[in-house]
C-alpha cells in the first residue's frame, strides 16, 4: 500500500510568523589530538511555531550534534560552535552558561531516546516533573506538585495522582516516555527537542507517543524539532524535512514533497530501504557503504563514494552547494536538474 499523505501534517498552511527557531550557518567541530575536527558543517534551517521539522539521517550523519548544539549541550572545553541559533529572536551561541540553563526546560523542553537514562531512580516521577516547575516557574512545592500531577494526566496516565508517587522502575518504557514529554511540557515552553523519542519502543506504542505529541502540539501551539533516521515516523509527524549526511543538509523540503520527489539520491536511498514508507514492495532497496568517519568526508559531494548516479569529473571534484529547487525546497547535488529520483506513492 502506497503512503497517503493527503492528510499529512505537511498539507497544513505556513503560519504567517516570523519562524521560532533560526539556525544559520551552524558549524560544530570537536578536539581531536593536538588539532580539531569538524562534525557538522554549515547547517541552516528554520522552524516555526506549530509547525514540525524531521531532522534525518543515519547514525554518524550529525544530527544528534545538531540538536546539542542548539540546546547548548556540548561540551565547551572541547567543542567549538559558530554560526548563530536564535530561538524567537535570542541568540544562543555564545550565550552565557546560566543564560542556557534558565533557557532548556522553561523554553526549551527536550525528550530522549531511552527515558530510563534520563530520569532518576531515587525519587518519584511526581518529585520529577514538580522539581523542574519549581526551578524554573518559582511554583510553592504544593503548586508544583499540583501541576506535575496535572501533566501527567495530560499525556493520559491514568490515575495521575496516585502515580506520580511512582519510581520510575514501576513505568513501563513508553509510561517513562509519557513521563518525560510531561516534564518537558511542564513550562508550557516554545520549543521541543524530540531525539529519537520512539526508537525503543514498539509499533503501537510508538503510535500512540505519535498522536499525543501531534495533539500536545496543538495545544500548546509547540514547535517541534524532531530527529530520527525512520523515514516511517517522518511520513507521519513532520511538515518539513532536513536530511543530513556526513555533517552537511543535503535537502530539505516539505514532506509531502520529499517523500514524492526526492531531490538527492541519499534521500530517495532512504525513501527505498524504509518499509514504513515504502508500504508492501517485494523487496527493500539499500544503500552500499556506510557514512565516512569524521575527519575523512570525500572531496566533491560527499555522498558520491556510494551513490550509482555519481559520474567522475561532475561529482567528486568541488565541492556542491546547497541549491534552491522550487518553493520550500533546497538540495545539495551536482546533477540534481537531470536526475530523475523514485519516491514512494500517494494513495488517492
Amino acid at each position: 500500500m502506497a503512503v497517503d499523505t493527503t492528510a499529512a501534517p505537511g498539507a497544513r498552511d505556513v503560519p504567517d510568523r516570523a519562524p521560532l527557531l533560526e539556525v544559520d550557518g551552524l558549524t560544530v567541530e570537536f578536539r581531536s589530538g593536538a588539532g580539531r575536527v569538524r562534525v557538522v558543517d554549515d547547517v541552516r534551517f528554520t522552524l516555526d511555531r506549530g509547525r514540525t521539522l524531521g531532522l534525518v539521517g543515519e547514525s554518524g550523519s550529525g544530527k544528534t550534534v545538531t540538536s546539542l548544539a542548539v540546546m547548548g549541550l556540548l561540551p565547551p572545553r572541547s567543542s567549538w560552535v559558530e554560526g548563530s541559533v536564535r530561538l524567537d529572536g535570542q541568540e544562543l551561541v555564545g550565550a552565557a552558561g546560566a543564560e542556557l540553563t534558565d533557557l532548556r526546560g522553561r523554553d526549551i523542553g527536550m525528550i530522549f531516546q531511552e527515558p530510563r537514562r534520563s530520569l532518576n531512580p531515587a525519587f518519584t516521577v511526581g518529585e520529577q516533573i514538580a522539581e523542574i516547575a519549581r526551578r524554573h516557574l518559582g511554583l510553592s512545592r504544593k503548586d508544583a506538585w499540583d501541576r506535575a500531577v496535572e501533566m501527567l494526566d495530560t499525556v493520559h496516565i491514568a490515575d495521575a495522582a496516585r502515580r506520580a508517587r511512582h519510581y520510575p522502575h514501576e513505568f513501563s518504557g513508553g509510561m517513562c516516555q509519557r513521563v518525560m514529554l510531561a516534564g518537558a511540557l511542564v513550562c508550557r515552553p516554545k520549543l521541543l527537542i524530540a531525539d529519537e523519542p520512539t526508537t525503543a519502543l514498539d509499533v503501537t506504542v510508538q503510535a500512540r507517543m505519535l498522536r499525543l505529541m501531534n495533539e500536545l502540539q496543538a495545544d500548546f501551539d509547540l514547535g517541534i524539532l524532531f530527529i530520527t533516521h525512520d523515514l516511517g515516523v517522518v511520513a507521519e509527524m513532520a511538515d518539513d524535512v532536513a536530511v543530513m549526511y556526513a555533517g552537511e543538509l543535503v535537502e530539505q523540503a516539505p514532506v509531502d514533497d520529499l517523500l514524492i520527489r526526492p531531490d538527492h539520491p541519499y534521500t530517495a536511498g532512504l525513501l527505498g530501504s524504509s518499509p514504513d514508507v515504502q508500504g508492501h514492495v517485494e523487496r527493500l532497496r539499500s544503500i552500499p557503504g556506510s557514512v565516512p568517519a569524521v575527519g575523512a568526508w570525500p572531496a566533491g559531494c560527499r555522498f558520491h563514494t556510494r551513490c550509482e548516479h555519481a559520474r567522475p569529473g561532475i561529482c567528486d571534484t568541488d565541492p556542491v552547494a546547497l541549491a534552491d529547487g522550487g518553493p520550500g525546497r533546497r538540495a545539495r547535488c551536482a546533477r540534481s536538474g537531470v536526475l530523475h529520483l523514485e519516491g514512494v506513492g500517494v494513495d488517492a
